[in-house]
């Protein structure tokens, strides 16, 4: 099967997104650098014109699911969870949920049997065990996601 061009569907901006420059640092984090760092690391400088920001802080934390990062990858957005602006959360791991945001616009997407949208590809899983922490930052999300949840 040949390999497709990677596509995602992109919302619209916001009115506000277009009128004002979202932050790239945090109170415990700048996400330009870490963006920077492993950018030239581990994807040889090729993701140029990408947006690193914090995304929108919400009065509460979810029940059940927790979104660490996402990419808009039209728009060359990567949007951060602000709840990981956090004295606790380790550098590594905000570099791990970073990478794996980064690496959804290095490796394509694929369809599966039923036509659905594969965006974590035995590819993708590969390629993310390279990060450098991969291993402990796993560990450090399945014994921490309770203190993002409610």
């Amino acid at each position: 099967m040949a390999k497709r061009t990677k596509r995602k569907i992109a919302r619209p901006k916001l009115p506000l997104q277009r009128q004002l420059e979202f932050e790239t640092d945090g109170r415990y984090f700048d996400l330009r650098a870490i963006f920077e760092k492993l950018n030239s690391r581990y994807f040889g400088n090729r993701l140029r014109g990408y947006k690193v920001i914090w995304g929108k802080r919400r009065q509460e934390r979810p029940l059940e699911n927790f979104i660490f990062g996402t990419i808009q990858e039209e728009d060359r957005i990567i949007r951060i969870n602000p709840w990981l602006d956090q004295r606790f959360v380790p550098t590594w791991f905000l570099e791990y949920v970073l990478y794996h945001e980064m690496l959804h616009a290095i490796v394509p997407d694929q369809m599966n049997q039923n036509g659905r949208r594969c965006v974590h590809t035995d590819e993708f899983n590969r390629r993310e065990r390279d990060f450098r922490f991969y291993k402990r930052a796993r560990r450090w999300e399945e014994e921490n996601l309770a203190r993002f949840l409610r």
